[in-house]
């Protein structure tokens, strides 16, 4: 097993399931001290955490709202005092819905961009001065490639993820270069937050890919994985694409 992450501190926002939860695996199995941050489910991050354990890793479970500031603000403390200066920051916590443009809401918007955005932006702006004053780091914002294509039945949900990429860019331009800022934007991916689709609809995406399968956690985790890494020294202000082919950019 490679250690090429020994000695650096992770924290990974949404780290108790789904992507979140194999990104802190992969980053733990490669010697990280994972900060695993949830909002609701103490079981599922406890459940990360035996998972990176299991393969060597350690760390500790956090409980916030990345929405919240003071909450970041308060967790980021708990951590350093904990694990130590958070070199790795990997902003997975994300909310996701579908409907007709009929039946969408302000309400719906205002909260799928207040989890997505803000959520993305608040825990970068808690974690970048302390990584500047450190002389480096490494933040991996998790985008969709419904950021980079029309999504009719999930506006907010396009919107907020385009913005991610957005964010990605500008704070790779503002932190570097003490700081590498980078994003994956995954196709479909098998997680609880894509269960709820129709057959059909996983179906019809699965043959658009040139791979012709759906993705599962792990595909994403290995990209966060590199990105975080000294493997990609010279890699920022990226939006890697990992879906399988559906989508080609430019």
């Amino acid at each position: 097993m490679s250690m090429e992450l020994a000695n650096k501190v992770a924290l990974v926002t949404g780290g108790s399931r789904g992507i979140g939860r194999a990104a802190s695996i992969a980053l733990g199995q490669a010697g990280a001290k994972i900060a695993v941050n949830y909002m609701h489910d103490d079981a599922a991050a406890q459940a990360t955490l035996s998972k990176i354990e299991e393969v060597g890793g350690g760390g500790a479970i956090y409980q916030a709202d990345v929405a919240d500031e003071s909450a970041v603000q308060g967790m980021i403390k708990d951590i350093e005092q904990a694990l130590g200066p958070i070199d790795i920051l990997v902003t997975s916590a994300g909310i996701m819905s579908a409907q007709h443009h009929s039946k969408l809401t302000l309400e719906n918007y205002r909260e799928i961009m207040t989890t997505n955005v803000d959520g993305t932006f608040i825990p970068i702006m808690a974690v970048k001065d302390g990584m500047i004053a450190r002389g480096g780091g490494s933040i991996v914002c998790i985008a969709s490639v419904a950021g980079l294509r029309a999504r009719p039945t999930m506006i907010p949900y396009s919107v907020s993820k385009a913005a991610v990429i957005g964010l990605t860019r500008s704070f790779a331009a503002a932190l570097g270069p003490q700081i590498r800022v980078n994003g994956v934007a995954p196709g479909l991916i098998q997680t609880d937050m894509t269960e709820a689709m129709q057959s059909s609809a996983k179906e019809a995406m699965k043959e658009e890919a040139f791979l012709k399968r759906l993705g599962v956690p792990e595909d994403i985790s290995q990209a966060v994985l590199f990105l975080a890494s000294d493997r990609a020294s010279f890699v920022s202000g990226q939006t890697f694409v990992v879906d399988g082919g559906r989508v080609t950019i430019p």
